[in-house]
C-alpha cells in the first residue's frame, strides 16, 4: 500500500507533519518570487491588495476578475439552455494584478448547473468556469498555468472540496490544488470562490511519470460499459483530455472489465490497473463521505493511461461534496449567495459515522448518502461503476481497500492531519474573506466538515 503498515505508523505522522507544513506555507515552487499585487476592477476601483507566491499558493486568497460582453454571455447561456453546449466566449481576466486580454472562458459542470435559464442567468459571478489563458493566444499562460476552474458549492465557503483536495494529496494520489479567491465578474459584487487546477497537459506531466500518456475524463451521460471498438461510440462517454488521440487503449481496458470472467479479472487487472492506487482511492472517497465519485450519479472520475506501463490509474474529480454535503441548488444560478446550506446539513444517513458508510461499500454500491442504487455500469443514472463492484466483489482486492481505510483512517484522520488543514483554511478565511462570507458561517461550516471525520 502507499501508506505504511501500523507498525511504521511514526513514519506516517512525519511524512504528513512535513506534508502539513509545505501546506502551511504555501505550496509555490522555489523559484517563484513573492510579490505584491493589486486586483482592480474595470473602471479602476482597486479590491485588495495581497502578497502572493504563485497563484496556487493557498495561504492566501487570490483575485480573480472577469470581464466578458455581456451579449455574448446572454448568447453563450442561451446556446447551453437550448441545446447543452458549453461554448467559449472571449474575456479579459486580471488575476493578482496581471491582466490577460482574448482569454477563453466557458460553463463548467452538470449538476452545478442544474436551473440555468436565461431568466436565471444574471449572476454570472456564481456560476461555475473554466478559463483558459491559451484558448485565443499560444502560450498565453499565469506563472506555466494555462487553466483555471472555477468551482461550484453548495456552502459559502467550499472549504469542504478544499480540505478533501488537500487530504487526497497527502495519500500519494494526483489531487487538483485548491485556492479561495474573490471573483468579480463586469463590475458584481466580490464572490467568494474556491479555484482548482485543471486536469490539463501541465497537470498531467506534474502528477505523473509517464513520458507518454493519455488522460480520458469521464462524461456525466455516460458509464464504463463497453460499447464496442467504433470510437464513434464512445463520444459521449469519454472525452480524451491529454496525448494523441487514441482511444483503443480505453475502449481494450472496458472490454476487459466488463467481459472478462471472474478469475481471468482477478489474474489479469494488475496488469492494466494500478491496484494499490484504486485501493487508496476507493477508500479515501468513503472516508470522506463522497458519494458523487467514480460511482455517483456524475461519474465523476478521469483515467489516466501510461503507455510506458500499459496500465490505468484512476483519477479522482469533483469533491464538492465531500463530507456528506448536500447536493442542493440554493446557492446556484440566480440567487446569489443566500440558502446554501451548511456542509453535513444533510439527511442522517449522509451523517452516520464513516466506519458503517465503509463497511457497507464491499458489496458494490456507493457509500451511504451516495444517491441510490442501480445496475452495473448505469452510473450516469446514479448506480455503482462496474469497474468498482468488481473489484470490491474479489476477496483479494477487498483486503486491499479495508487494509487502505485502516491506513489511511489512521494517517489523515487520527493523526490530526485533516483537523489541522480545517484549522488553516478557517483561519485564512477569517482574516481575508471575512467581508466576503460572515464569520459565524466559516466557523460553522468548519465544524460541520470535523464531525464527519473518522476515528480509528
Amino acid at each position: 500500500m502507499r501508506f505504511p503498515t501500523p507498525a511504521n505508523r511514526s513514519l506516517t505522522a512525519a511524512l504528513l507533519a512535513a506534508a502539513l507544513f509545505a501546506g502551511a506555507c504555501g505550496q509555490a515552487s522555489d523559484d517563484i518570487a513573492v510579490q505584491e499585487t493589486t486586483t482592480t476592477t474595470s473602471d479602476g476601483e482597486v479590491v485588495r491588495v495581497s502578497s502572493a507566491a504563485g497563484f496556487f499558493d493557498n495561504s492566501v486568497v487570490h483575485d480573480i476578475v472577469v470581464d466578458f460582453d455581456q451579449d455574448d454571455y446572454d448568447e453563450m447561456v442561451a446556446v447551453y439552455v437550448s441545446e447543452g453546449e458549453k461554448e467559449w466566449i472571449e474575456a479579459t481576466i486580471t488575476i493578482d494584478g496581471t491582466t490577460f486580454e482574448n482569454v477563453g472562458i466557458r460553463l463548467k459542470g452538470n449538476s452545478s448547473l442544474f436551473g440555468l435559464t436565461a431568466a436565471t442567468s444574471g449572476n454570472p459571478e456564481d456560476l461555475p468556469w473554466l478559463i483558459k489563458l491559451d484558448k485565443y493566444v499560444d502560450d498565453q499562460n499565469y506563472e506555466g498555468i494555462n487553466d483555471i476552474v472555477i468551482r461550484s458549492n453548495s456552502t459559502e465557503t467550499a472549504m469542504n472540496e478544499a480540505v478533501a483536495q488537500e487530504l487526497l494529496a497527502l495519500t500519494g494520489l494526483a489531487a487538483e490544488d485548491p485556492v479561495a479567491t474573490t471573483f468579480i465578474v463586469n463590475g458584481s459584487e466580490a464572490e467568494l470562490r474556491l479555484a482548482i487546477e485543471h486536469p490539463d497537459e501541465i497537470w498531467e506531466e506534474d502528477n505523473f511519470d509517464a513520458d507518454e500518456a493519455a488522460l480520458y475524463k469521464a462524461d456525466s451521460e455516460g458509464d464504463y460499459s463497453y460499447r464496442g471498438t467504433d470510437w464513434d461510440s464512445y463520444e459521449d462517454v469519454f472525452d480524451q483530455k491529454v496525448g494523441e488521440d487514441d482511444l483503443d487503449p480505453l475502449i481494450e481496458f472496458l472490454d476487459f472489465i466488463n467481459n472478462s470472467d471472474d478469475a481471468t479479472f482477478a489474474a489479469e487487472l494488475g496488469e492494466r490497473l494500478d491496484l494499490e492506487s484504486f485501493a487508496t482511492y476507493l477508500a479515501f472517497q468513503d472516508l470522506i463521505q463522497n458519494g458523487d465519485d467514480i460511482d455517483g450519479r456524475g461519474n465523476n472520475s478521469y483515467l489516466h493511461y501510461s503507455y510506458d506501463e500499459d496500465r490505468f490509474t484512476v483519477v479522482s474529480w469533483d469533491l464538492n461534496l465531500a463530507f456528506g454535503t448536500a447536493n442542493v441548488n440554493g446557492g446556484g444560478p440566480g440567487q446569489a449567495g443566500g440558502g446554501r446550506p451548511v456542509a453535513g446539513n444533510v439527511p442522517t444517513d449522509d451523517t452516520a459515522p464513516a466506519e458503517s458508510a465503509v463497511r457497507s461499500r464491499p458489496a458494490g454500491g456507493p457509500a451511504a448518502g451516495g444517491g441510490g442504487g442501480g445496475a452495473s455500469g448505469g452510473v450516469g443514472a446514479g448506480g455503482s461503476n462496474v469497474l468498482a463492484s468488481r473489484f470490491l466483489a474479489d476477496d483479494t482486492f477487498s483486503a486491499m481497500y479495508d487494509q487502505a481505510v485502516t491506513e489511511l483512517t489512521e494517517a489523515l484522520f487520527t493523526s490530526g492531519a485533516a483537523d489541522e488543514i480545517v484549522n488553516r483554511w478557517t483561519e485564512l478565511l477569517s482574516a481575508e474573506a471575512d467581508g466576503l462570507v460572515p464569520a459565524t458561517t466559516i466557523d460553522a461550516e468548519a465544524a460541520a466538515i470535523s464531525t464527519t471525520f473518522p476515528s480509528a
